[in-house]
Protein backbone atom coordinates (compact mmCIF):
# COMPACT_ATOMS: atom_id res chain seq x y z
CA UNK A 1 0.00 0.00 0.00
CA UNK A 2 1.02 3.02 -1.36
CA UNK A 3 1.94 6.11 1.64
CA UNK A 4 0.66 8.89 1.44
CA UNK A 5 3.11 11.69 1.41
CA UNK A 6 3.00 14.24 3.95
CA UNK A 7 2.45 18.44 2.69
CA UNK A 8 6.07 20.02 2.64
CA UNK A 9 6.97 23.42 5.12
CA UNK A 10 5.75 25.74 2.08
CA UNK A 11 2.42 23.72 1.83
CA UNK A 12 1.54 24.14 5.22
CA UNK A 13 2.58 27.53 5.34
CA UNK A 14 0.52 28.61 2.15
CA UNK A 15 -2.67 25.73 3.23
CA UNK A 16 -2.56 27.37 7.18
CA UNK A 17 -2.36 31.20 5.04
CA UNK A 18 -5.48 30.25 3.48
CA UNK A 19 -7.05 29.44 6.88
CA UNK A 20 -6.53 32.82 7.79
CA UNK A 21 -7.58 34.70 5.08
CA UNK A 22 -10.87 32.24 5.03
CA UNK A 23 -11.60 33.56 8.77
CA UNK A 24 -10.93 37.19 7.95
CA UNK A 25 -13.11 38.66 5.21
CA UNK A 26 -12.05 42.30 5.15
CA UNK A 27 -8.21 40.33 4.47
CA UNK A 28 -5.12 41.15 5.89
CA UNK A 29 -2.57 42.88 4.83
CA UNK A 30 1.11 41.37 4.27
CA UNK A 31 2.75 42.44 7.53
CA UNK A 32 -0.28 41.21 9.45
CA UNK A 33 -0.41 37.58 7.46
CA UNK A 34 3.61 37.33 7.73
CA UNK A 35 2.93 37.81 11.94
CA UNK A 36 0.18 35.16 12.48
CA UNK A 37 2.14 32.46 10.82
CA UNK A 38 5.25 33.59 12.49
CA UNK A 39 3.48 33.47 15.70
CA UNK A 40 1.14 30.57 15.63
CA UNK A 41 0.01 28.36 16.19
CA UNK A 42 1.53 26.51 14.29
CA UNK A 43 4.74 29.04 14.23
CA UNK A 44 6.59 29.14 11.24
CA UNK A 45 10.31 30.17 10.31
CA UNK A 46 10.01 33.84 9.28
CA UNK A 47 12.40 33.33 6.21
CA UNK A 48 10.56 30.76 5.09
CA UNK A 49 6.68 32.44 5.63
CA UNK A 50 8.45 35.42 3.17
CA UNK A 51 9.71 32.99 0.75
CA UNK A 52 6.23 31.70 0.74
CA UNK A 53 3.20 33.69 0.67
CA UNK A 54 5.01 37.07 -1.42
CA UNK A 55 3.03 35.56 -4.57
CA UNK A 56 0.44 33.70 -2.52
CA UNK A 57 -1.80 35.08 -5.24
CA UNK A 58 -0.05 33.69 -7.94
CA UNK A 59 0.60 30.01 -6.57
CA UNK A 60 -3.37 29.79 -5.41
CA UNK A 61 -4.94 32.05 -7.87
CA UNK A 62 -8.47 30.39 -7.39
CA UNK A 63 -8.03 30.39 -3.90
CA UNK A 64 -5.87 33.93 -3.04
CA UNK A 65 -6.81 37.56 -4.70
CA UNK A 66 -4.74 41.16 -4.30
CA UNK A 67 -7.63 43.85 -4.65
CA UNK A 68 -4.33 46.20 -3.88
CA UNK A 69 -1.04 46.44 -3.27
CA UNK A 70 -0.47 44.46 0.02
CA UNK A 71 -3.57 43.26 0.76
CA UNK A 72 -4.33 39.67 0.29
CA UNK A 73 -8.22 38.38 0.36
CA UNK A 74 -9.69 34.51 0.22
CA UNK A 75 -11.25 34.35 -3.23
CA UNK A 76 -14.44 33.85 -1.50
CA UNK A 77 -14.59 37.40 -0.30
CA UNK A 78 -15.48 39.30 -3.99
CA UNK A 79 -15.40 43.18 -4.70
CA UNK A 80 -19.29 42.94 -3.81
CA UNK A 81 -18.67 41.47 -0.50
CA UNK A 82 -16.05 43.99 0.30
CA UNK A 83 -18.66 46.19 0.06
CA UNK A 84 -21.30 45.02 2.16
CA UNK A 85 -18.53 44.86 4.66
CA UNK A 86 -17.38 48.57 4.12
CA UNK A 87 -21.54 49.48 4.69
CA UNK A 88 -21.63 47.00 7.72
CA UNK A 89 -18.33 48.68 9.31
CA UNK A 90 -20.14 52.41 9.40
CA UNK A 91 -21.02 52.20 13.11
CA UNK A 92 -23.86 54.85 14.59
CA UNK A 93 -21.05 56.36 16.52
CA UNK A 94 -19.92 57.39 13.44
CA UNK A 95 -23.32 58.71 12.28
CA UNK A 96 -23.69 60.79 15.86
CA UNK A 97 -20.45 62.89 15.20
CA UNK A 98 -20.75 65.42 12.79
CA UNK A 99 -18.41 66.23 10.29
CA UNK A 100 -18.16 69.80 10.99
CA UNK A 101 -16.64 68.80 14.48
CA UNK A 102 -13.85 67.92 13.17
CA UNK A 103 -13.36 71.25 11.01
CA UNK A 104 -11.44 73.26 13.90
CA UNK A 105 -9.60 70.25 14.91
CA UNK A 106 -8.04 69.55 11.60
CA UNK A 107 -7.05 73.86 11.35
CA UNK A 108 -5.09 73.38 14.59
CA UNK A 109 -3.39 70.29 13.28
CA UNK A 110 -2.28 71.74 9.87
CA UNK A 111 -0.89 74.45 12.19
CA UNK A 112 0.85 73.84 15.26
CA UNK A 113 1.38 69.46 14.42
CA UNK A 114 1.94 69.58 10.60
CA UNK A 115 3.28 72.99 10.48
CA UNK A 116 2.06 72.96 6.87
CA UNK A 117 0.08 76.96 7.84
CA UNK A 118 1.01 80.13 9.45
CA UNK A 119 -2.66 80.26 9.48
CA UNK A 120 -5.88 77.98 9.32
CA UNK A 121 -9.53 79.04 9.10
CA UNK A 122 -12.53 76.05 9.42
CA UNK A 123 -14.68 77.23 6.70
CA UNK A 124 -16.86 74.58 4.88
CA UNK A 125 -20.59 75.60 3.58
CA UNK A 126 -20.83 77.29 0.69
CA UNK A 127 -18.45 80.52 1.45
CA UNK A 128 -16.89 80.22 -2.24
CA UNK A 129 -20.68 80.49 -3.70
CA UNK A 130 -20.50 77.70 -7.00
CA UNK A 131 -20.37 74.35 -7.41
CA UNK A 132 -16.79 73.35 -7.19
CA UNK A 133 -17.37 73.73 -3.95
CA UNK A 134 -15.80 75.57 -0.47
CA UNK A 135 -13.22 73.39 1.70
CA UNK A 136 -13.58 72.46 4.83
CA UNK A 137 -10.29 74.17 5.72
CA UNK A 138 -8.38 76.46 4.21
CA UNK A 139 -4.96 78.08 5.43
CA UNK A 140 -1.96 79.74 4.38
CA UNK A 141 1.79 79.75 4.82
CA UNK A 142 4.04 82.61 5.10
CA UNK A 143 7.61 83.25 5.73
CA UNK A 144 8.36 84.67 9.22
CA UNK A 145 10.33 87.83 9.74
CA UNK A 146 13.18 85.63 11.30
CA UNK A 147 13.49 83.64 8.32
CA UNK A 148 16.41 84.48 6.16
CA UNK A 149 15.08 82.88 2.80
CA UNK A 150 11.45 84.48 2.10
CA UNK A 151 9.12 82.40 0.34
CA UNK A 152 6.18 83.01 -1.83
CA UNK A 153 3.04 82.94 0.70
CA UNK A 154 1.04 79.64 -0.29
CA UNK A 155 -2.52 78.51 -0.01
CA UNK A 156 -3.42 74.83 1.37
CA UNK A 157 -7.19 73.45 1.29
CA UNK A 158 -8.08 70.29 3.29
CA UNK A 159 -11.22 68.31 2.70
CA UNK A 160 -12.42 66.02 5.34
CA UNK A 161 -15.07 63.30 5.15
CA UNK A 162 -16.78 61.63 8.18
CA UNK A 163 -18.91 59.41 5.88
CA UNK A 164 -16.86 56.42 4.53
CA UNK A 165 -19.40 56.16 1.83
CA UNK A 166 -18.61 59.62 0.44
CA UNK A 167 -14.50 59.04 -0.24
CA UNK A 168 -14.88 58.64 -4.03
CA UNK A 169 -16.70 62.22 -3.68
CA UNK A 170 -14.18 63.74 -1.47
CA UNK A 171 -11.39 62.88 -4.21
CA UNK A 172 -12.87 64.71 -6.31
CA UNK A 173 -13.34 67.90 -4.14
CA UNK A 174 -9.85 67.66 -3.18
CA UNK A 175 -8.95 67.51 -6.82
CA UNK A 176 -10.83 70.82 -7.62
CA UNK A 177 -9.35 72.38 -4.62
CA UNK A 178 -6.30 72.27 -6.63
CA UNK A 179 -7.34 75.27 -8.82
CA UNK A 180 -6.86 77.48 -6.54
CA UNK A 181 -4.33 76.31 -3.71
CA UNK A 182 -0.77 74.95 -3.92
CA UNK A 183 -1.08 72.19 -1.74
CA UNK A 184 -4.34 70.08 -1.18
CA UNK A 185 -5.09 67.27 1.24
CA UNK A 186 -7.80 64.84 1.56
CA UNK A 187 -8.57 63.27 5.50
CA UNK A 188 -10.71 60.09 5.32
CA UNK A 189 -11.88 57.90 8.21
CA UNK A 190 -9.62 55.55 9.49
CA UNK A 191 -12.36 53.12 10.01
CA UNK A 192 -12.69 52.81 5.93
CA UNK A 193 -12.39 49.84 4.30
CA UNK A 194 -8.22 48.66 3.66
CA UNK A 195 -8.99 48.44 0.09
CA UNK A 196 -10.58 52.00 -0.30
CA UNK A 197 -7.54 54.00 1.32
CA UNK A 198 -5.34 52.03 -0.69
CA UNK A 199 -6.97 52.76 -3.65
CA UNK A 200 -6.67 56.61 -2.30
CA UNK A 201 -3.19 56.16 -1.36
CA UNK A 202 -2.24 55.34 -5.17
CA UNK A 203 -4.55 58.10 -6.46
CA UNK A 204 -3.26 60.61 -4.03
CA UNK A 205 0.12 60.04 -5.15
CA UNK A 206 -0.41 60.11 -8.47
CA UNK A 207 -2.24 63.55 -8.02
CA UNK A 208 -0.25 65.30 -5.55
CA UNK A 209 -2.89 65.19 -3.55
CA UNK A 210 -1.94 64.94 0.52
CA UNK A 211 -4.21 61.64 2.49
CA UNK A 212 -4.38 61.95 5.69
CA UNK A 213 -6.53 59.20 8.24
CA UNK A 214 -8.60 60.21 11.52
CA UNK A 215 -10.41 58.50 13.77
CA UNK A 216 -13.90 59.83 12.78
CA UNK A 217 -15.32 58.56 16.13
CA UNK A 218 -13.75 60.53 18.66
CA UNK A 219 -13.70 64.14 18.00
CA UNK A 220 -11.06 65.06 21.11
CA UNK A 221 -8.72 62.84 19.64
CA UNK A 222 -9.15 62.85 16.16
CA UNK A 223 -5.38 60.88 15.70
CA UNK A 224 -4.84 62.73 12.44
CA UNK A 225 -1.55 60.82 10.31
CA UNK A 226 -0.20 61.57 7.36
CA UNK A 227 -0.19 58.68 4.44
CA UNK A 228 1.02 60.69 1.21
CA UNK A 229 2.11 64.54 1.67
CA UNK A 230 0.71 66.51 -1.10
CA UNK A 231 3.15 67.77 -3.57
CA UNK A 232 3.28 72.02 -3.97
CA UNK A 233 2.22 73.22 -7.66
CA UNK A 234 1.49 76.40 -9.18
CA UNK A 235 -2.08 77.16 -9.00
CA UNK A 236 -4.40 79.01 -11.41
CA UNK A 237 -4.27 82.59 -9.73
CA UNK A 238 -7.04 83.93 -11.07
CA UNK A 239 -9.35 81.59 -9.09
CA UNK A 240 -6.94 82.00 -6.44
CA UNK A 241 -7.86 85.53 -6.28
CA UNK A 242 -11.02 85.19 -7.00
CA UNK A 243 -12.13 83.21 -3.96
CA UNK A 244 -9.65 84.70 -1.60
CA UNK A 245 -11.51 87.59 -1.63
CA UNK A 246 -14.30 86.25 -0.11
CA UNK A 247 -12.43 85.62 3.21
CA UNK A 248 -9.27 88.30 2.83
CA UNK A 249 -10.33 89.53 5.79
CA UNK A 250 -9.96 86.74 7.66
CA UNK A 251 -6.98 85.07 5.86
CA UNK A 252 -4.55 87.99 5.59
CA UNK A 253 -5.66 90.84 8.52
Amino acid sequence: MDKVKAPGIRERIRQQAVELLSANPAGLRYSELFRQLRDGPPAFNGGTISSTIWNLDVVLPSLVWKPSKGLYRHADFNEAEASTEAVARVTPNQHKVREDQFYAPLADWLKNEAEEVTLALPLGGNIFRDRWGTPDVIGKRESKRSDVIKANTEIVAAEIKADTMQLVTAFGQACAYRLFSHRSYLVVPKQANADEIARLDALCEISGIGLVTFDAEDVKAPGFSVLVRPRSHQPDLFYTNRYLALIEGDLFN
